[in-house]
Order: C-alpha cells, then structure tokens, then sequence
C-alpha cells in the first residue's frame, strides 16, 4: 500500500458512484490521513474499497488494517491534539469529523482497523 495508490483508487471509486465536489474531498482527506498513519505507524497495511450502490444510499466504505503495534488508549488518541508522533494530533478525530461513519478497533500487539463511509448526498 502505497499513499499515492490510496488516493488514487479512492479518487477513482469517487468518480465511478458520482460523489460530489465536497464528499470526494472530504473522503480523499480522510483516507490520505488513514494510510499515512499506517505508513508511519505500522509501516504497511491494506486499504480496502468498496462501493454501495442502491437503496436507500449510495456511498463508499474503506477499510484500513494494519499489523503494527496498535493503539494502547483509542479515547485518547481520538482527541485534538494527541499524537504519538509529533504530529498535530488532528489524524483520526480530523478524519471522523470528515466522514459519515467511522469506527476503529485496535489491540496492542496486534493492530489496528479504521473503517470509514460516506454517502452520496
């Protein structure tokens, strides 16, 4: 998995459902972060892109799994300004204030998972 190909298919399943102007933005932002954050975190991992198409709503869910150290503390990480790598601490908060659905799963030792949607309005 590479940063490039994450948002480049997310680009792609974008396009291919219709997403407008602002959920694509909003759904390129939030996958850039994920993968980035297994890039750095967990070294590689595996996005995983699906389309939803039909009633009620159509949309897209990504899935990001990792095998690296996993989170110790999610309610923690989840706040502005936490950040166990220097950053700015906006990665997963940032990301679940972007997108329609999130969950993350994590144990340590093991991993994480962060799973993502947006609908199409």
């Amino acid at each position: 998995m590479s940063l490039v190909a994450v948002q480049r298919a997310v680009t792609g399943a974008a396009g291919l459902i219709g997403l407008g102007l602002v959920e694509k933005t909003k759904l390129l932002t939030a996958s850039s972060e994920l993968a980035r954050n297994i890039l750095v975190h967990a070294g590689k991992g595996e996005a995983r892109i699906d389309t939803i198409e039909g009633l009620p709503r159509s949309g897209i869910r990504i899935s990001f799994t990792d095998s690296g150290p996993g989170i110790t503390d999610i309610d923690r990480a989840m706040q502005d300004g936490f950040s166990s790598s220097r950053g700015m601490g906006l990665g997963l908060p940032g990301s679940r204030r972007l997108v329609h659905e999130f969950a993350i799963d994590s144990t340590p030792g093991r991993g994480t998972r962060v799973v993502i949607a947006i609908w199409k309005r």
